[in-house]
């Protein structure tokens, strides 16, 4: 599944990446040619490439760090895909304006570069305007029929069907039980026996059955006979993770985590994510000692106490370790209440530069050493608490589950979700990190890694 979302995001991100490596070489050939003539020649194009091409990555990288590659449908309304376009663009100049003053020779020509950013602008935005429109309203949608209508799987089957950023829709509900009556937007088409003439008359892609109604109530052996007659069957549980990027824990049966495919950690793999957290944490530890140095002399200064704070958290296999962070809250912030959630943006018992330092993840800097020593990996679930572990045991289904790998500095949950500081958000975050576990990889592990540098450099923590 894992393989199958970054794909279909690779594949948007190539169209919209080649696409507007078009528009903007066209841009730059016709700000060359209306500004300069057809002076250059073809050797004199071709040396003019190489400085179109340094236009291109920059405004996709700007572009990128305005998420404009990020979302499937392309994002929001039609005027804040216009907003981030433009803010992009005009980062895009910016850039480009400071490179020049640096490098000259990097310049295409005196009045060439005001015609291109014209040119260029109008062109991408036209074009992000007409993908967003086309993948609206013309783009593939895939047609689910709902198999039972216990509260779990309608709760997952509205979240798809009411997410307009998933190509998915349900088309109704197929009742299991003569008590069964639907849901809001959901609508009732009959009974099993329906299955064929409804996949049929709705053109309906794939039939989902609900892992909490499968048990004793559905007729296997009819059921049987349509799948050998064409009809397509599937787990909610595992479209749902498809389309999401994560696992439904409340609609989840131990069979399907034992017979789905994944949650393999071969040595090889594992092998290669230690040589990499290694690299990594030498290299995070040497480019931000000098950030540690001036951090540590703001605390000490600002905030009376220890620099550096340890924690006990929960590893692999549930052992305890401790953490190690530079110190956000005033000292001994527990010392009254005991272990508590942190309240996120409004936690008064965070500093003024520890403020600053959970928003841009500075404070996480010592885990670096955790990471060398082997207590922790680059990507993984974050590391929680044991006093609060204890009681998400109890109250979470599975969640002892994440602790079968070492948790990391980052994770897949930490770019997909935002801070969470309750037992819902718990909840909601290690249907995250199960999908983490289930496809962990080196590719999935240099995509969160990219993703999290943008978050850092963006200041989009807590």
């Amino acid at each position: 599944m894992a393989k199958g979302l970054i794909q279909d995001a690779n594949w948007r991100s190539s169209t919209l990446i080649m696409m507007e490596s078009v528009l903007i070489l066209g841009a730059v050939a016709t700000g060359v040619y209306v500004q300069l003539g057809n002076i250059a020649g073809p050797a004199g194009m071709a040396g003019l490439f190489p400085k179109a091409l340094v236009i291109v990555i920059v405004c996709q990288l700007c572009l990128y760090w305005g998420d404009l590659y990020d979302n499937p449908r392309s994002g929001g309304s039609y005027l804040e895909l216009l907003i981030r376009t433009l803010q992009a663009l005009g980062a895009t100049c910016l850039v480009l304006a400071v490179l020049y003053t640096m490098f000259p020779d990097l310049g295409i020509g005196r009045g060439v570069l005001s015609l291109t950013a014209l040119l260029a602008t109008s062109g991408v935005i036209s074009w992000r305007l007409t993908y967003g429109w086309l993948t609206r309203r013309v783009g593939p949608r895939e047609r689910l029929l709902m198999v039972g209508a216990s509260s779990a799987g309608l709760a997952l089957a509205r979240e798809l069907h009411d997410n307009d950023e998933l190509a998915v829709q349900i088309v109704g509900v197929v009742d299991t039980e003569s008590a069964t009556a639907g849901a809001p937007g959901l609508p009732l088409l009959g009974g099993i026996e329906d299955i064929p003439s409804i996949v049929r008359a709705r053109n309906v892609d794939r039939v989902v059955v609900s892992l909490a109604d499968a048990r004793g109530k559905l007729p296997m052996q009819k059921m049987l006979e349509m799948k050998l007659d064409g009809v397509s069957f599937d787990y909610l549980a595992s479209v749902y993770e498809e389309y999401t990027g994560k696992i439904a824990v409340e609609n989840l049966r131990p069979s399907w985590l034992i017979f789905s495919p994944g949650f393999r950690k071969t040595r090889s793999k594992l092998a290669v994510k230690r040589a990499l957290d290694i690299v990594s944490a030498l290299a995070g530890l040497l480019l931000s000692a000098p950030i540690l140095l001036v951090l540590a002399a703001i605390i000490k200064i600002t905030s009376p106490g220890p620099v550096f704070y340890s924690q006990r958290r929960v590893g692999k296999d549930s052992r305890i370790f401790t953490v190690y962070k530079l110190r956000s809250m005033c000292n001994d912030a527990e010392r009254q209440t005991g272990a508590v959630w942190a309240s996120g943006k409004n936690d008064a018992r965070v500093t003024k530069i520890g403020r600053i330092m959970r928003r841009t993840r500075l404070d996480e800097i010592p885990q670096f050493w955790n990471i060398l020593i082997g207590n922790m990996s680059f990507v993984g679930p974050r590391p929680e608490r044991p006093e609060f572990v204890e009681s998400l045991v109890e109250q979470i289904p599975f969640y002892r589950q994440r602790h079968v790998i070492k948790p990391g500095l980052t994770g897949w949950a930490q770019v997909r979700y935002t801070y969470g500081a309750s037992v819902e958000e718990a909840m909601e975050k290690l249907q995250y990190d199960l999908f983490y576990v289930k496809h962990m990889s080196v590719t999935l592990d240099l995509f969160i890694i990219f993703e999290t540098i943008k978050t850092v450099l963006l200041r989009r923590g807590l």
